[in-house]
């Protein structure tokens, strides 16, 4: 069921084998089906559809449900959706993802590409955020603060 794989880090068996089925759809089912169960699926089917979209032939189809699982605040459906597929995001909208990631506490490895994509317009999003932490009594996330150490530290 919803064990995790120990072979396979992040997935569940019930993910996993969810993942297995869209992949073996037709190629010219696969948009529709996908469109399908995340809009009439529960939480964990939405998580399942979300981290198979690097798996299937949709090309940028999926992004819509990226922008859906990025509106809410369900940390599990804004990790799967940063995941692999978060490459077809222009870097405006990965950039407003990952600081609602760091928003809603998703750890910053959940997001595929980090190293990559991370720049300074996300350095300076981050700073304005650590300010309105700070104003709040709140520390930043430690993850969130190496990033923006770094990001920083590389632009000096």
């Amino acid at each position: 069921g919803r064990a995790p794989l120990p072979e396979v880090p992040g997935w569940t068996a019930d993910e996993a084998v969810r993942a297995l089925l869209l992949a073996a759809l037709p190629a010219d089912r696969a948009e529709a089906e996908i469109g399908a169960l995340y809009r009439y699926g529960d939480a964990d089917e939405k998580r399942a559809v979300l981290k198979a979209l690097p798996m299937l032939a949709v090309g940028a189809a999926g992004l819509p449900l990226l922008h859906d699982a990025i509106r809410t605040n369900d940390a599990r459906l804004l990790a799967a959706a940063l995941g692999p597929y978060a490459r077809h995001l222009d870097q405006a909208a990965w950039r407003q993802a990952v600081l609602k990631c760091v928003f809603v506490g998703v750890p910053l490895s959940a997001v595929d590409g980090l190293e990559e994509r991370a720049d300074l317009e996300l350095a300076v999003m981050l700073a304005a955020f650590a300010d309105e932490r700070a104003a709040a009594g709140r520390p930043m996330p430690p993850d969130a603060a190496t990033l923006l150490d770094r990001l920083t530290s590389e632009e000096s």
